[in-house]
């Protein structure tokens, strides 16, 4: 009896192991990756363009450097964002079948457009909190992109689930709604369903939103 104990109480661990590996895996919908990797991620459709890289220096703090293009809807005005970005963990919940993070990100740059001459300062300070399972995702995302005489603040929500439960060296199919909406260049909200392959190191995001765009997203760590 003792003997089926200490093998209930070892295999509770091992899937108690393999279920935080998961999660973590989960958590590369986070804007940062694990101390000392390099994270790399692209954002990109006709109004939307982002590309971004960073470098975790601790396991809540990371630094990196951002492109951001951005369109209105009637393709009149245009926007072109440089920054250099930080991020950090300001919090975690690790559950016994889940994880809820709160991060800020924040950027400092400077911005050009079509429609004003030369370049000018733009901050985009920002909070993304999410919660997750091996089958749930949901996320909130808020930054405000300001400069003078310039506001495009900027709101994204995103809900899915996993189809199944895969294990750690397996890829793992999601289906992914995002709702955004930008200030400044956009009339409506823009609505995204998504089917997600994710991976260890890596997840890769194609969809097709309400205005009938392709959008393609994908996430990488080093």
């Amino acid at each position: 009896m003792k003997s089926r104990s200490i093998t209930a109480v070892a295999l509770k661990r091992i899937t108690l192991g393999l279920l935080g590996a998961a999660l973590s895996l989960g958590a590369c919908a986070g804007p940062m990756g694990f101390k000392d990797s390099w994270m790399t991620m692209g954002d990109f459709g006709p109004n939307w363009r982002e590309g971004v890289a960073n470098y975790a220096l601790t396991a809540r703090d990371a630094v990196g450097a951002s492109s951001i293009y951005m369109r209105s809807d009637n393709e009149a005005r245009t926007r072109q964002l440089l920054e250099a970005t930080y991020t950090r963990r300001l919090a975690r919940w690790n559950l016994p079948n889940a994880q809820a993070n709160v991060w800020f990100i924040g950027g400092l740059g400077t911005v050009t457009g079509n429609d004003f001459a030369g370049s000018k300062a733009m901050a985009s300070p920002g909070i993304q909190v999410d919660y997750e399972t091996t089958r749930v995702y949901t996320s909130l995302l808020a930054r405000l992109y300001r400069a003078e005489g310039l506001n495009h603040d900027f709101l994204s929500a995103r809900a899915g689930f996993s189809f199944y439960e895969v294990d750690y060296d397996e890829i793992q199919p999601w289906f992914i709604v995002e709702a955004r909406r930008m200030r400044g260049l956009s009339d409506k909200t823009e609505i995204t369903p998504m089917l997600r392959l994710i991976h260890n190191r890596y997840f890769v995001e194609l969809g097709v939103n309400n205005s009938r765009q392709a959008r393609l997203n994908f996430m990488y760590i080093f």
